[in-house]
Formats: C-alpha cells, sequence, structure tokens
C-alpha cells in the first residue's frame, strides 16, 4: 500500500447549527481517513452575496489514500449527505474545498489543485495559516503565513469562541 497523502481541506458553513455541522463533517472525514491538526474555527463574512449568514470556517490536515478526484466525491457525497443543494455562493449547511493536496498541480474541469482561490481568501488562509505555517503552495512557492500576511484585507475574520447556537 503506498503511503497516504498530506491533504489540506478547507471546511465552512452558514447554515443551521454552524459548528454542529463542522463538527459532525469531521466526523464524517474521520470515516474515511486519519485526521491531522484541526485549526481553531473562525466567524467570516460571506464574499459575493453578503445578505447571506456569515459563515463558520475551519481548515483540517488530513492523511489519505485517495486519489484527488476520490477526495473529490468523498467531500461531495458528504455535502450532499448533509443536505447541501443549489449552486457555489449560496448559503450552505457545509462546504468542503481540497486546498492542497501534496505537492500536487492539476487542472481538470471538475478539479484544480491546489485550490485556485486560497490565495485570496483570508477565510481560508487565517485557519490554513494556524495548523500550517511553513507549509509552501505548490505554486509559489510562498508559505501560508507569507501568504496571509500579503493579503491586505483580513477583515470579517474572527476566532469563533464556542457557544451555543441556534
Amino acid at each position: 500500500m503506498t503511503d497516504a497523502v498530506t491533504a489540506y481541506l478547507g471546511i465552512g458553513s452558514n447554515l443551521g447549527n454552524r459548528q454542529e455541522n463542522l463538527e459532525r463533517a469531521l466526523g464524517l472525514l474521520a470515516q474515511r481517513m486519519r485526521l491531522g491538526k484541526i485549526s481553531s474555527i473562525y466567524d467570516t463574512e460571506p464574499l459575493g452575496d453578503t445578505s447571506q449568514p456569515r459563515f463558520l470556517n475551519m481548515a483540517v490536515q488530513v492523511f489519505t489514500h485517495l486519489a484527488p478526484e476520490g477526495l473529490l466525491a468523498l467531500a461531495k457525497g458528504i455535502e450532499a449527505k448533509m443536505g447541501r443543494a443549489g449552486k457555489t455562493g449560496q448559503p450552505r449547511p457545509i462546504d468542503i474545498d481540497i486546498l492542497i493536496y501534496g505537492d500536487k498541480v492539476m487542472e481538470t474541469p471538475a478539479l484544480t489543485v491546489p485550490h485556485p482561490r486560497m490565495t485570496e481568501r483570508s477565510f481560508v488562509l487565517v485557519p490554513l495559516a494556524e495548523i500550517a505555517p511553513d507549509l509552501r503552495h505548490p505554486v509559489s512557492g510562498k508559505t501560508m503565513k507569507e501568504l496571509q500576511k500579503a493579503i491586505k484585507e483580513v477583515q470579517g475574520v474572527f476566532r469563533w469562541e464556542a457557544s451555543e447556537e441556534g
């Protein structure tokens, strides 16, 4: 059996009990792979349609034997199981993105790795830099900490203090 690949996922939720949704997604991922470092949870502003509810976002390191396409299929399956419907940019109970998959660089109609917009998004880079500050972006070669510092706008990203959510 080949060695597991270290990948990093971004997980977000802005419908229902957001914290519970994140925890459930982690539980479902853990059934299929080993979880590594898990970031704090961050309360973040939505991109695009700012009238939708705020997100809770986090990053998680995973060790997987799945190919990138298999990991994508698993992520989409978990999203569907948890009730995600609709298009990108719509409110959703869960969103799971593959941010980095080993040192792989790929672009297919279904999947681009590393995630094409991760370097512009503080809601991705803040939690990712927390758990993997020295991880290098496979294209730019910059560390997550360097990429996070390069983003001028980090407004709207706050560490979430666990609380009861309705």
